[in-house]
């Protein structure tokens, strides 16, 4: 196995309120197996999937709606590597290797997380210097960087 493979690919949301640009709020989740963790959702693509298939496809499972607007990507793949107690139900994966996308809400959109398959208990929308406060420690890395890029950007 190749050091890339160790990575699961993987696609990831900042979703910003249909108020974007007046308001910059950003949604984070709450886990339903990790219930002290909030994060930005996020899921791996599959065999063969587009990384956008995979943006619109994860948001559906996840949030319940797809109806979102995309307003930049982060311009490469960036990677963390799970915590050991995450690690060991992961295998074979050392973690994930990520594209980040900002994306906003249409109005039409409507957030329903007792999906098919539920992976948050709650959401929020906090305001984007805020969110780094709610997030796994894990994942801030990631976050900081990325957020960086887009306010860097402008469009955060």
């Amino acid at each position: 196995m190749s050091k890339k493979d160790l990575y699961r690919p993987n696609v990831a949301m900042i979703i910003v309120s249909n108020d974007y640009p007046l308001k910059k709020d950003i949604f984070i989740a709450q886990r339903n197996d990790l219930t002290d963790i909030w994060q930005f959702p996020q899921g791996g693509i599959d065999e063969g999937e587009e990384v956008l298939e995979a943006l619109f496809r994860e948001l559906k499972e996840e949030i319940g709606t797809d109806k979102v607007k995309v307003i930049a990507e982060y311009p490469e793949w960036i990677s963390y590597d799970f915590p050991e107690k995450i690690a060991k139900n992961m295998k074979p994966y050392k973690g994930q290797t990520q594209r980040y996308f900002l994306v906003k809400l249409k109005k039409s959109a409507i957030i329903k997380l007792d999906t098919k398959h539920p992976e948050f208990i709650s959401h929020k929308f906090v305001d984007v210097n805020e969110v780094l406060s709610y997030t796994a420690h894990f994942k801030k890395p990631v976050y900081e960087i990325v957020m960086e890029y887009f306010k860097q950007e402008g469009v955060l």
